[in-house]
């Protein structure tokens, strides 16, 4: 078949999180479960050197049977201990079909596991006071409304970065898909009904992206080059950005693959600039195993301060319930300030967060400072749980000498429904006895919404199309049974097989006033009006 090859002006802008569903949230729950699994009672403590060298003897092994398992094109590894990075490897390609090969400086795209770098750039300029985590956003923000007055004036860079703000998860992904940039995406914002004030825990992107945005204004810098001066730089990160036109300049980088008819194919290049402080960070394992250096290392790299320990120190530490135990015994999870929060069944403490592109991204790591260790793990491909499974084994291997549990399995499962198809028209046909449309002309027209801007409704032969948002998707409608049409967006905007609802209504002279998408109806939010 022929591959529409990456190209920076094809840009895939979709990324998990849209039905309020988030890579993170998976990775959430997989840490939760570290240790506590039903696991035997170790003859040694857990995560002695021997161990840990047993653990890292292992992964390659471990590599090569997810490769083999899951059919990804490639993927990187390293583990952190003791101060260094101890392990660094690649396997696979970087591109199907080409011939090279990922090493532990090839640079992949991490997806949300920008929000928990991101987070020790904002504990930088904590630590030199020009903001705090209780900082008000509107304090640097003026323009920043929610659909409260209370929680506008009042929510802070911390309640984003806890995503309590009330925002529904997903809150303005959508509005990227479109094509609006991210102080657009972010002024749409208010439109969303909000959750009870820090009571509530939903994912969002764009809330945390305004937080990140709200402290590079207050330092006088972009979020991208306030990361680079303060933490890139500083710990020698020479191959990190958190600017998409620098991944796509790097020769050893990963391109992202999706699965069509069997085959990992590289399609699409996520652009995720508009909300880069929440998914916007390109790097390698060996840069990232700097990082997780100085996370074990309580702020500090090869000696050198590199974030004060006391606001840090907030960022790994509980904020927001984010998995809420359903029974007795049942493990919860919590988020901290862009990192998830758990602690194992020995009482360490986990720090760990997932990153997805749909598009082909599927990143994690897992971290546990009592034993001095972390693993990261990058894939090129669209998440099924390697990444996420390899750090379990992993860290299973390293504690109690041997695997807990079938991760493998455990992930598939857990992906399942974030890959699968979306839409409740996904799998259906349409009625035998379905009613026939209007004539075509009473649906077109142009209509509107506060959050998505424009939607074009014009016929294209004897079919209905769309032109959507500034980047002027098109899509095709189907008809399903009288003012209801099925929307199939396909490509980089939707899982394959996903199918929408699009419903014409409040008809005046033979015309719709108004459509609704099902598509766009998070938070009620998915009526056009002409």
């Amino acid at each position: 078949m022929a591959v529409r090859q990456p190209d920076p002006t094809r840009i895939g802008r979709r990324s998990i999180g849209r039905r309020s569903i988030a890579g993170v949230g998976i990775a959430a729950l997989a840490a939760s479960l570290l240790g506590a699994t039903g696991s035997p009672a170790a003859t040694a403590a857990p995560g002695a050197k021997g161990d840990i060298d047993a653990a890292v003897a292992r992964l390659d092994t471990l590599a090569a049977d997810l490769m083999a398992k899951s059919r990804i094109p490639g993927m990187a590894v390293a583990v952190v201990h003791g101060g260094k990075t101890i392990y660094a490897k690649g396997f696979g390609v970087r591109k199907a079909g080409a011939p090279g090969k990922v090493d532990p400086d090839t640079v992949f795209q991490l997806a949300s596991v920008s929000k928990s770098i991101g987070a020790t750039v904002v504990a930088h300029q904590v630590g030199e006071r020009v903001v705090s985590w209780d900082t008000p956003v509107r304090r640097h923000l003026p323009w920043f409304r929610l659909k409260s007055n209370y929680v506008s004036r009042n929510v802070t860079v911390g309640d984003l970065y806890a995503h309590r703000s009330g925002l529904p998860g997903g809150a303005g992904d959508l509005a990227e898909v479109v094509g609006f940039h991210r102080k657009q995406v972010l002024r749409r914002l208010r439109y969303f009904p909000l959750s009870p004030f820090r009571n509530t825990y939903a994912y969002s992107n764009f809330g945390l992206t305004a937080g990140g945005e709200a402290v590079a204004r207050a330092s006088g810098k972009s979020w991208a080059g306030l990361s680079q001066q303060v933490l890139y730089r500083p710990l020698g990160m020479r191959s990190t950005s958190s600017r998409f036109k620098d991944f796509v300049k790097r020769s050893d980088r990963a391109y992202g693959h999706v699965k069509r008819g069997g085959s990992w194919v590289p399609l699409y290049v996520r652009q995720p600039d508009a909300q880069s402080p929440a998914g916007g960070v390109s790097s390698s394992v060996n840069d990232l195993g700097r990082w997780l250096a100085m996370i074990l290392g309580n702020g500090t790299y090869r000696g050198e301060r590199i974030v004060k320990p006391a606001a840090l120190l907030p960022a790994l530490s509980p904020q927001s319930p984010s998995r809420r135990a359903a029974a007795l015994g049942d493990p919860t999870g919590f988020y901290g300030y862009g990192f998830n929060v758990s602690y194992d069944t020995q009482g360490n403490l986990v720090l760990a967060h997932s990153g997805a592109f749909t598009t082909g991204a599927g990143t994690a790591f897992t971290a546990i400072p009592a034993l001095d260790l972390a693993i990261v793990t990058l894939t090129n491909a669209a998440p099924t749980g390697v990444a996420e499974t390899l750090n379990s084994e992993f860290m299973d291997l390293a504690r109690f000498g041997s695997v807990q549990r079938d991760w493998w399995a455990f992930f598939q499962a857990a992906f399942a429904p974030v890959t699968g198809p979306e839409g409740s028209l996904a799998g259906r046909k349409p009625p035998a006895d379905a009613r026939p449309a209007r004539a075509l002309s009473a649906y077109t027209g142009t209509y509107s919404s506060p959050v998505y801007g424009r939607v074009r409704v014009k016929l294209s032969g004897k079919a209905l199309r769309l032109v959507v948002g500034p980047a002027k998707r098109h899509w095709k409608l189907r008809h399903w049974s009288g003012d209801r049409f099925a929307l199939r967006p396909g490509g980089e905007d939707a899982n394959p097989g996903s199918a929408f609802v699009v419903r014409f209504e409040r008809f005046r002279s033979g015309s719709a006033r108004a459509v609704w998408f099902e598509y766009f109806d998070l938070g009620g939010r998915g009526t056009f009006r002409r």
